[in-house]
């Protein structure tokens, strides 16, 4: 993998587990897994722990970026990805 399709993966995995475990539109994913596993369980604390879920989601995306990262199915969704993330932590420090 090179220096850019990795960066992009970096980006790109930061902004999904943001997603999955902090924004308001993943709630009701959270929710949904604590309703049926319980608010102790093991799958609800993944789904709210940064640190835990940033582990499955950047197994997905390496695997994702090592098979396409020469290709614009890769590239296009890491890029928007990437951006996305670093405009919400651009945000925060000039807000």
């Amino acid at each position: 993998m090179n220096l850019t399709a990795f960066l992009l993966a970096l980006g790109a995995t930061c902004r999904i587990t943001r997603f999955l475990t902090k924004d308001t539109l993943a709630a009701g994913l959270r929710s949904q897994v604590a309703d049926r596993f319980g608010d102790d369980s093991k799958a609800a604390y993944l789904v709210s722990c940064g640190w835990c879920a940033s582990v499955w989601v950047a197994t997905a995306m390496t695997v994702y970026a090592l098979a396409l990262a020469d290709n614009a199915w890769f590239k296009v969704p890491a890029i928007a990805l990437s951006l996305s993330y670093l405009a919400g932590v651009a945000s925060r420090w000039l807000d």
